[in-house]
């Protein structure tokens, strides 16, 4: 079964849930939720990158993060840290996170890799150009998929020069991040090419505006339970095309299109 990583965000500025768990009780409580709904996998992250999204300093950042990640880890609950910062990886890790979820790749900061490498935490590796400030800047593509893959490639060859094993990665084409509409559909239809590096593909579509793009020409009209719809179609189509984990806000929704996509393939 494709894993399913349920968002627990304990930031008060991300895009679609800021501040609805900023409080570490109810970050908690949503993420054993989310467990309880089918995630395999708790995001727990502390500084939003939806764009235009200010810089969070590591300090804020663990504040925010360690007391809610060291409380799941303790409930039992497999968790990853969602962070570009290498001091809050390592003191997630510490707390009992098992997986690294650096969404620049390791570009954003360059203690990233060994950090790591040195924790024995499993690393996913993000597709990234710039921070979330800059990030459209950077929104050029002849074919989006193939460059991304190239791109996914060379950071796999940064992280094995770090020390980080193969079997360790996890690579993600970063939907939305240095991407437009179009492109990101660009991306998702030749998921082959991401899925073809080898290590375990990550996506992360879940409620992003180029869902919204599609669905009506005001994307703001687009009410959450629509973006969650369309969230949970792209899901089941990336199990089809061969991805390891889906990254959602809503599991429910998400494990059940997931359960008729494997029902499908038989």
């Amino acid at each position: 079964m494709t894993a399913i990583w349920g968002i627990v965000n304990v930031t008060p500025d991300s895009f679609s849930d800021g501040g609805r768990y900023l409080d570490v009780d109810r970050a908690v409580a949503h993420g054993l939720r989310l467990r309880e709904e089918g995630a395999t996998v708790l995001d727990v992250g502390g500084e939003s990158t939806r764009p235009g999204a200010e810089r969070v300093g590591p300090k804020i950042e663990q504040q925010r993060v360690l007391p809610v990640i060291e409380q799941l880890v303790a409930a039992g609950a497999p968790v990853s840290i969602d962070t570009l910062n290498a001091a809050t990886a390592d003191a997630a890790v510490r707390a009992g996170a098992r997986i690294v979820n650096d969404v620049s790749g390791g570009l954003a900061d360059p203690e990233m890799r060994a950090a790591v490498a040195a924790s024995g935490a499993d690393y996913a590796i993000g597709h990234w150009r710039d921070f979330s400030d800059d990030m459209y800047a950077h929104a050029q593509y002849r074919r989006a998929a193939r460059e991304v893959a190239g791109e996914l490639k060379a950071r796999m060859g940064e992280a094995a020069a770090a020390g980080i094993a193969p079997s360790r990665l996890i690579v993600d084409p970063g939907i939305g991040f240095s991407k437009r509409g179009g492109q990101n559909w660009g991306v998702l239809s030749g998921l082959d090419e991401i899925v073809a590096l080898g290590p375990r593909v990550l996506i992360g579509t879940s409620r992003k505006r180029f869902l919204a793009e599609t669905l009506d020409a005001d994307p703001a009209t687009v009410t959450e339970k629509r973006r969650d719809l369309a969230t949970a179609v792209t899901s089941a189509l990336a199990v089809r095309a061969g991805v390891w984990a889906v990254r959602v806000h809503d599991v429910a929704a998400t494990r059940d299109a997931i359960v008729i996509a494997h029902a499908w393939e038989g």
